[in-house]
């Protein structure tokens, strides 16, 4: 069911692409031409670590009335807990920086202004 739907609109993008009188049917609206800059966005946040962990230690001082002394188990459990999530991102961010996946958009733009694109319409 799926591939025919497929199929339809696969025929339905190349009649509308297709020329008629000589002319094409979509007319863009800009220059097809590509920039020299990349939108600067965000890259997504992973989620969070360690909640578990935090919300036992807010567990034990609020029975224990904020007092350190009586929660140093749960204290140690969480801040072995942030170690290890901040080395596993940092391992990650190195990996990814040799594998060459995904550009950050500014190092994106820095290499686009280096090479600049041609400005005339393909």
């Amino acid at each position: 069911m799926a591939a025919q739907g497929g199929i339809v609109f696969l025929e339905k993008v190349r009649r509308l692409i297709s020329k008629q009188d000589g002319k094409p049917v979509l007319k863009p609206n800009r220059p097809l031409a590509l920039r020299d800059t990349v939108a600067n966005r965000k890259l997504k946040k992973g989620e969070a670590t360690c909640v578990t962990e935090m919300s036992l230690l807010m567990a034990c001082w609020k029975q224990n009335n904020f007092v350190d002394g009586l929660c140093s188990n749960e204290m140690k459990t969480f801040y072995t807990c942030v170690e290890k999530a901040q080395a596993a991102i940092k391992n990650k961010s190195e990996q990814s920086n040799l594998q060459g996946g995904r550009l950050h958009p500014k190092h994106a733009t820095t290499l686009l202004k280096r090479y600049p694109n041609l400005r005339t319409e393909i």
